[in-house]
């Protein structure tokens, strides 16, 4: 199970300052049961984590670690996608995709938190603009199927987004080093002293457990090309 909700489960919890007894009996389950969900020994099911998410005061989404926002439109029970009845590889594909979307979606969050404490607009800008344009790509490619949708052709978009993604990894490089391209000296941008995996765990505490798994993801693949 995804570290996520068993820690904010607890962390809920002790910001409640109530027991673990007390939690228990008010969500209607044992202290054992609760203390597995809290320490990621088992898995809810989705009527606890609706009942948790009221009775903490926050969204389902935040409670699984889909959002730092702890407000948000209530989710019923008939909102909530039921995948009991899918068999074999479709429930597995769903299971799949949603995991894949909550680790680039968190990790993508997290750079642009990070991105964000440099209180600097433009490389804020250029930081969003690099990612928006592997965004862009990759839903051009998916619709590929309908290229009237978008003002730039088929031939052109995938150079032209290379060439505006490295203009972009070139100022945001350069910004950071407090160099120009010409090697003179620019204002390097600030960002926190410390990047260690305690510090990112501390501040970003929702976040940073997919971006850890996602830098290892990419790792690996990239390490593979080198065998």
């Amino acid at each position: 199970m995804v570290n996520d909700f068993s820690r904010t489960l607890s962390f809920l919890r002790q910001e409640k300052k109530i027991s673990q007894r007390q939690a228990a009996s008010d969500l209607s389950v044992s202290q054992a049961l609760l203390s597995h969900y809290e320490n990621g020994v088992r898995e809810p099911g989705l009527k606890f984590v609706i009942n948790a998410a009221a009775y903490y005061g926050v969204s389902c989404d935040y409670l699984l670690g889909r959002t730092m926002s702890r407000e948000g439109a209530s989710v019923s029970a008939e909102e909530l996608p039921d995948f009991s009845a899918e068999k074999g590889n479709l429930l597995k594909g769903n299971i799949f995709a949603v995991l894949q979307k909550k680790l680039v979606a968190n990790s993508v969050a997290l750079v642009l938190e990070l991105a964000g404490k440099t209180d600097d607009k433009a490389f804020i800008s250029d930081v969003s603009c690099y990612i928006s344009i592997a965004v862009y790509k990759m839903f051009r490619y998916l619709y590929l199927s309908d290229p009237k949708q978008f003002s730039v052709s088929e031939e052109s978009f995938s150079s032209l987004c290379d060439a505006e993604a490295k203009l972009c990894e070139m100022r945001i490089k350069c910004r950071l080093s407090g160099k120009n391209p010409d090697g003179s000296a620019c204002e390097p941008v600030s960002l926190p002293a410390e990047m260690s995996h305690d510090y990112l765990i501390r501040e970003f505490p929702q976040l940073a457990q997919s971006l850890f798994a996602l830098l290892q993801t990419v790792s690996d693949k990239v390490s593979e090309k080198l065998k």
